[in-house]
């Protein structure tokens, strides 16, 4: 029973093999994946996903490497799809101080803006964060968003302190289980179980023993694992409790109808 909280299954990554890539995760037990269309050439290759896999739901936004060309006739297209029965997430939005492939002010303009329009819409966001841990906890603190995840966690433990004090889930990738992860391992022990997430961000961030291939979502088993063992828990228990928080962040915001 596991789910893979965060991938990108509409990449070019896997055109040619999308369809056994999702059969492999199901029949290594998989109950959901969330698919995320981080800028408009993928959204609505996101929806012909949702529309053909049951177990699968989807997130729509403008990633911080694209802040630039984020604006009003984009923000209009995104709230289309977002009226989709199976988008239940805006995102991932975020900002990106680390490479800048778009301007630090684009970026927080398109951030601010777009938290409002997950608010409007009543979604969850799903925070992209990169070398701008005070820039984004400033951004939420002011703008209250009470619902969503940090995807990807990499910060200290101080910050993710703060993050669970805003109401936010934190969501763990395939690098907790690479050598020299001293930090993610204690952010791990502290984040309660019912704050927790895990992702394989694919076909980024493959874990071990798979780092240097593709990343798939059958590969969120190993990020599990290593959680469970962390954190000394079963790792069938904590893979229901990853379901249930995954349940309550995400598939409470399901719609009825398809648009």
């Amino acid at each position: 029973m596991f789910v893979d909280s965060h991938c990108h299954l509409e990449m070019e990554s896997f055109e040619k093999d999308r369809k056994e890539v999702i059969e492999r995760s199901l029949q290594e037990g998989l109950v959901y994946m969330l698919t995320v269309g981080t800028e408009e050439r993928y959204f609505q290759k996101v929806i012909e996903i949702l529309d053909k896999y049951p177990s699968i739901y989807g997130a729509i936004g403008i990633h911080p490497h694209n802040s630039k060309d984020y604006n009003d006739k984009l923000s209009e297209i995104i709230n289309r799809y977002l009226k989709h029965r199976k988008v239940v997430a805006y995102g991932e939005i975020g900002l990106d101080f680390f490479r800048n492939y778009s301007p630090r002010h684009y970026q927080i303009k398109a951030f601010m803006e777009q938290i409002e329009l997950a608010k409007e819409a009543k979604l969850p966001i799903i925070i992209h964060s990169r070398n701008a841990q005070e820039e984004t906890l400033k951004i939420l603190q002011e703008t209250c968003i009470g619902s969503g995840v940090v995807h990807c966690y990499s910060y200290d433990l101080d910050t993710a302190k703060k993050v669970l004090d805003m109401g936010l889930f934190i969501s763990i990738p395939g690098t907790i289980t690479y050598n020299n992860t001293q930090q993610l391992t204690e952010i791990v022990k502290y984040v309660p179980t019912d704050r927790i997430l895990a992702e394989t961000d694919a076909p980024f961030l493959t874990p071990h023993p798979y780092r240097g291939k593709r990343n798939e979502p059958s590969f969120v088993k190993l990020i599990v694992e290593k959680i469970a063992k962390i954190k000394n828990e079963d790792v069938e228990e904590l893979a229901m409790t990853i379901l249930d928080n995954f349940s309550r962040l995400f598939l409470k915001n399901s719609k009825g109808d398809t648009t």
